[in-house]
C-alpha cells in the first residue's frame, strides 16, 4: 500500500473500490433474468413429470394401437420425404441437362466434356487396335491356308 492510502479516510477507500452503477445494473439484470429462467425451468420440469404420471396409464392401455400407428406414421413420413427428395434431385438433373444442351455451361460441364473426349479417344484407340488385330488374324489365316495348300 502506498503511504498516501493510509492517510485517506475509510469511506473514501470503500467508494473507490465499489463497483460502478453500470456494473451493479448488469449484475441485477443478470441475476433477475437467471432466477426467472431457473424458476421457469423448474416449473416446466414439474409440469412434465405430472403430465408423464397422468399419461402413463393411458399409454399402457393404448400401446397396442399407438405403437403400430407411430410406426405407420414414421414410414409414411419417411416415404414422402424420400419421394420428395428424389423429385427434387430429378428436377435438378433435368435442369442441369437442359442448361448443358442449351450451351449455358452449368457447373461440372468441363468435367463431363473431358470425360466424353477421353472416352471417345479410348474408343478410337480400341477400334484401331481391333482393326490391326483383325488384319493380323486374317494374314495368319492366309499363311496357314497357303501352307496347307503347298
Amino acid at each position: 500500500m502506498p503511504i498516501n492510502d493510509q492517510n485517506r479516510p475509510m469511506a473514501q477507500k470503500l467508494y473507490d473500490s465499489a463497483p460502478s452503477s453500470r456494473q451493479v445494473a448488469k449484475f441485477l439484470t443478470a441475476s433477475t433474468l437467471g432466477a426467472t429462467l431457473l424458476f421457469l425451468s423448474g416449473l416446466t420440469l414439474t409440469g412434465t413429470v405430472i403430465a408423464l404420471i397422468i399419461a402413463t396409464p393411458l399409454m399402457v392401455i393404448f400401446s397396442p394401437v399407438l405403437v403400430p400407428a407411430g410406426i405407420t406414421i414414421f414410414l409414411v413420413t419417411t416415404g414422402f420425404l424420400f419421394s420428395g427428395g428424389c423429385g427434387v434431385a430429378a428436377l435438378t438433373a433435368l435442369s442441369w441437362i437442359y442448361n448443358y444442351v442449351q450451351g449455358k455451361h452449368p457447373p461440372g460441364a468441363d468435367q463431363l466434356d473431358y470425360a466424353r473426349n477421353k472416352l471417345a479417344s479410348t474408343a478410337r484407340d480400341m477400334t484401331e487396335k481391333a482393326k490391326e488385330y483383325g488384319q493380323y488374324v486374317q494374314h495368319k489365316a492366309q499363311e496357314v491356308t497357303q501352307g496347307q495348300a503347298s
